[in-house]
C-alpha cells in the first residue's frame, strides 16, 4: 500500500498542477513570496534580498545608521561579487581540491559562530556575575597609581652597579639608556603613571613601598630580569565605573562561557 501511495502521489501532484485556476493560484503566491526578495539578477543568477540584509544588519551592530546609500552600495558590492565568482565558476575553480577545502572552512566557521551566537543568547550572563566580576576588577585595580620608571638588566651585578652609580649623584634618565626594556629606555625609563594589578608581582610591590622621590636600593627580580625602580610620584585613583566598563565585562564573561563549553564539548568527543 505504501509503494502505491509513493507512486501516486507524484501523478496527482502533476494533474493539479496542470489546473489553470491552480496554477494562476501558484503563480500569485510566487509572486507575492519573490516581491522585493531579489535585489539584482547577474547574466541570469538572483542576488537575493537576504544578503543585503544581513550585511546591513552588520553595518548598523557597528553604528553605522540605515540608508538607500548603504543599501545601493552593499548592492553594487553583490553584484561585483558575483560577476567575479562566475567568472571563477567557469574556470572551474570551485570544483579544485583546495578551493573546496577552503569554502568547506568557511562554511565550519559560519555553523560554528551561528551556533555559539545561539549558545551565548541561550545563556545569559546574570547581573550578580556581571557586578561580582566588576567588583573584583576594582579590587585588583587599588584606589592609588603610580608614575615610575624602571631599569631593567639581565643581571643582579649590573642592577647594583646601577643603584651604586645613583647614590653617587648620576641621574636615573642617563643610567636608563642602558636598559632592556625598549618601551621605555628611549624615555629615561618613564613607565608614565599606572596601578601596581599592571605590573608584575614582585615589581608592584617593591614600588608600592617606596616613598615619593625614592629608588629601590636592592634589585628586584621578576622574570624579565633585574629592575632597579624609581617612584616619582603617586596619586588617587577611581576606577573605571560600572556601566562604562560592563560591555568589556560581558564580552570577557561570554568568551570564558564559549570557552568552557568548546571545552566540554572536546572531553565528551570520540577522538581517534
Amino acid at each position: 500500500m505504501k509503494r502505491h501511495l509513493m507512486h501516486v502521489a507524484p501523478l496527482i501532484a502533476a494533474i493539479i498542477a496542470t489546473s489553470p485556476a491552480f496554477a494562476a493560484k501558484i503563480e500569485k503566491k510566487a509572486e507575492d513570496a519573490d516581491k522585493g526578495a531579489v535585489v539584482a539578477t547577474v547574466n541570469g543568477k538572483a542576488i537575493p534580498k537576504t544578503r543585503v540584509e544581513l550585511l546591513v544588519a552588520a553595518q548598523k551592530a557597528q553604528g553605522r545608521p540605515d540608508s538607500d546609500d548603504l543599501r545601493n552600495a552593499i548592492r553594487e558590492r553583490l553584484i561585483m561579487l558575483e560577476v567575479v565568482v562566475q567568472e571563477a565558476q567557469k574556470k572551474g575553480l570551485d570544483k579544485k581540491p583546495e578551493t573546496v577545502a577552503q569554502m568547506d572552512m568557511a562554511r565550519q566557521d559560519v555553523l560554528i559562530n551561528a551556533y555559539l551566537g545561539e549558545y551565548v543568547r541561550a545563556h545569559q550572563i546574570s547581573a550578580e556575575t556581571i557586578q561580582k566580576e566588576y567588583d573584583n576588577y576594582k579590587t585588583s585595580m587599588g584606589d592609588r597609581e603610580y608614575k615610575a620608571r624602571h631599569i631593567l638588566v639581565e643581571k643582579e651585578d649590573e642592577a647594583r652597579d646601577i643603584i651604586a652609580r645613583l647614590k653617587k649623584g648620576e641621574k636615573f634618565e642617563d643610567l636608563a639608556r642602558q636598559s632592556k626594556d625598549p618601551g621605555s629606555r628611549e624615555k629615561g625609563g618613564d613607565l608614565d603613571w599606572s596601578v601596581p594589578s599592571n605590573y608584575v608581582k614582585p615589581f608592584a610591590e617593591a614600588l608600592t613601598k617606596l616613598e615619593k622621590g625614592k629608588y629601590t636600593e636592592i634589585p628586584v627580580k621578576s622574570d624579565f630580569g633585574w629592575h632597579v625602580i624609581l617612584l616619582e610620584d603617586a596619586r588617587a585613583f577611581t576606577p573605571v565605573g560600572m556601566e562604562e566598563l560592563k560591555p568589556q565585562i560581558v564580552q570577557s564573561l561570554q568568551r570564558q562561557l564559549v570557552d568552557q563549553h568548546v571545552q566540554e564539548l572536546r572531553s565528551k568527543s570520540k577522538v581517534e
